[in-house]
């Protein structure tokens, strides 16, 4: 062999060498990826829930009980009917299993082609494929949180591990009851029978094949696939559901095309109008959900729970009445407006709300403008925004202290402030400048405060901007053009100054407020939630506001909320058109016009030692105006809510913090 040759056999055993290591590498590599893929998993599989019967089965309803632990609601009544394995029809496993799992009697819980299948389809379109089964979907509805934020790598290898051992001890019969009991098909309805009989008044033995393809269908998107809200995705979905059964042999080609033939409408029942909720409660119930489903992310139709709530019933069917009848307060009309809170100055606690007056009968969990930060509080901002944090930062010491009411610009603008009546006072003091809601004097406070202090000291009381602006000294207005601005996250709402101001009350501790004190899960597991707490302000300047919004009432712009002999404090709140929309709010009022003060907003924040209220009067379209009688009415609900309120407890007065020495009938904070 020559020497050519030589080189030649060895290069190429070289090449086989290294081509040899490679592939040994790889194959290596696989296999300690696998076996690191195997460990990972069941390490994360070891600490998956037990297997409980019970969580498998649907849950009663959920109750939820005020404050003294009388029922309020029972959130399942007449909404979910169990079906029994016998009484399923075959047609319906077959469209179930169709669209969801068509592999369902073949897998042991797992399906490996699926999970296969989905990652192609995933790589290859633009539409997501999900790659559980039935058996895992159940388990995720069992004992997990249907949050996609929720579905963490950890979570799926637990979902799989007990879907394995799930079909282990259940027969596929079992588990597809289970399921079919467990989801959710829209419009408060859980299970597919309660479905069934909500949406076309029929048992599932009784449907056609159109209507058990649209069940079928529904539960991976309740809400979007809602036949009365939205009949074409509706129509869509069941006509995939059907195509899907036709493929997989189930159905021939013909009856696909007569039910796809067939209109969603065809059976549908009219949207039921009973009202499980009453009326009275819709509001705060509303919150009481929203706020156990963020902290838990359990959801309450199906979880089984008591939930345990703050709420005075009586309060409540008080402020209900206040609000719907004329025994209390004038209104001028149906239209007009009010939303309200109620905080328990000591615990922090909502104990009532409501977010409207002569709300619709016929909707459950409406709009609730107590909790919606949309309108401009006007006013009822100058204590927290400017006053509070001057005499918390050492701006003021004292109430008696001198500021003049002159003209003024706004900072860094060629924008003149005007006090509400357009005259200045002069040199006044600060006390009669909150009395007289004098605008200048609250800027000008602002100004001296810092924008940054102030937005500060206005989030440690829950109020939040994405920018302090110097017309917040006077406004809860504060708008961003950005597109990602939320104004759901800004602003003020009932509920934010109810809860600001009884910090005032509790000498200056804020409770970030609730609806909700513990719940029982239907195994009977107790969980309480502590409030929020923090030191929003020194103890001295809350009294000190306090000491000034005493006066408010029997000295400032209305006094029709006076109650003789209780001790109170609170400020009134206007707000106020552009000069674009004031002829828009002229051209709205039926009548004569005869110059006077017109407002979208009119509203009035007060407190006792014991309860703090906030109020909001207006039109949900705010350009029609409140004037004339209509300013007072804000002051009216809380006048004859308060009178109710004190009649139920003592009436201390507000007892006067070390640091603070009283001259006169004026307060100068030492320390």
């Amino acid at each position: 062999m020559s020497n050519l040759q030589q080189n030649r056999q060895k290069s190429k055993l070289r090449v086989l060498k290294v081509i040899k290591w490679f592939l040994i590498s790889i194959f290596t590599a696989i296999i300690l990826a696998f076996i690191a893929g195997v460990g990972l998993f069941v390490y994360y599989a070891k600490d998956a829930p037990a297997l409980e019967e019970s969580k498998l089965q649907s849950k009663p309803s959920s109750v939820i009980y005020d404050k003294d632990g009388q029922v309020l609601a029972d959130l399942g009544v007449e909404k979910r009917e169990l079906a029994k394995t016998k009484d399923i029809p075959l047609s319906l496993v077959d469209a179930i299993t169709s669209i969801e799992d068509h592999r369902f009697f073949k897998h042991r819980g797992v399906d490996p082609i699926r999970i296969m299948s989905s990652v192609i389809h995933n790589t290859q379109n633009d539409s997501m494929q999900g790659g559980s089964t039935l058996t895992q979907q159940l388990i995720k509805l069992s004992f997990y949180s249907t949050k996609s934020e929720d579905a963490t790598i950890q979570r799926k290898a637990q979902e799989a591990w007990m879907a394995v051992n799930l079909e282990r001890q259940n027969t596929k019969e079992e588990i597809i009851t289970y399921y079919i009991n467990k989801t959710y098909l829209g419009n408060g309805y859980y299970g597919m029978l309660t479905a069934s009989k909500s949406y076309f008044g029929k048992a599932l033995t009784d449907l056609d094949l159109s209507q058990i393809a649209l069940l079928a269908g529904m539960p991976q998107a309740p809400n979007s696939y809602d036949p009365y809200a939205h009949p074409q995705a509706a129509k869509e979905r069941r006509d995939m559901v059907l195509g899907a059964m036709y493929r997989y042999k189930k159905i021939t080609k013909k009856q696909m095309n007569e039910a796809i033939a067939q209109p969603i409408t065809d059976g549908l029942q009219a949207p039921s109008t009973h009202k499980s909720i009453p009326s009275y409660l819709d509001n705060y119930i509303k919150q009481v959900i929203e706020e156990v489903q963020d902290k838990t992310g359990l959801d309450v139709d199906k979880a089984g729970l008591k939930i345990y709530t703050p709420l005075d019933n009586a309060a409540q069917q008080r402020l209900w009445d206040i609000f719907n009848s004329d025994q209390y307060v004038d209104y001028p009309d149906d239209l007009f407006q009010v939303a309200s809170t109620i905080v328990d100055v000591d615990s922090g606690a909502v104990v009532a709300q409501l977010g409207g007056r002569k709300q619709p009968t016929d909707v459950t969990f409406g709009l609730n403008q107590a909790v919606q930060t949309n309108r401009d509080w006007g006013s009822t901002m100058k204590p927290p925004t400017d006053y509070a944090p001057a005499y918390e930062y050492g701006v003021y010491k004292s109430t008696g202290e001198i500021i003049n009411d002159s003209w003024y610009l706004y900072p860094d603008s060629n924008t003149p402030v005007y006090n509400w009546d357009r005259l200045y006072q002069g040199n006044i003091t600060i006390r009669k400048a909150v009395w007289g809601s004098r605008n200048i004097p609250a800027i000008k406070t602002l100004a001296a405060v810092g924008l940054d202090k102030s937005q500060k000291f206005l989030e440690g009381l829950g109020i939040n901007y994405p920018n302090m602006q110097y017309s917040n000294a006077i406004s809860s207005n504060n708008h961003d053009d950005s597109p990602t601005y939320d104004s759901s996250k800004y602003g003020a709402s009932s509920e934010n100054m109810a809860a600001a101001y009884a910090a005032f009350s509790s000498g200056g501790i804020y409770t970030k407020p609730y609806y909700v004190n513990k719940i029982v899960d239907a195994e009977g597991k107790e969980t309480a939630f502590k409030p929020a707490r923090n030191r929003a302000m020194k103890a001295t300047t809350a009294y000190a506001i306090t000491d000034i919004l005493k006066g408010v009432i029997t000295n400032g712009t209305l006094t029709n909320g006076i109650i003789p002999g209780l001790n109170q404090a609170g400020k009134t709140g206007t707000s106020n058109y552009s000069d674009a929309l004031y002829s828009q709010a002229v051209a709205n009022i039926n009548g004569p016009y005869n110059g006077s003060t017109l407002a979208p907003d009119e509203n009035f924040v007060g407190y006792t030692p014991k309860y703090s209220m906030s109020v909001w009067t207006g039109y949900q379209n705010s350009l029609i105006p409140v004037w004339g009688s209509k300013l007072n009415i804000a002051l009216d609900v809380y006048r004859e809510m308060m009178i109710y309120l004190a009649s139920t407890t003592n009436n201390p007065d507000w007892t006067m913090p070390d640091g603070i020495q009283k001259t006169g009938s004026e307060l100068t904070i030492t320390k």
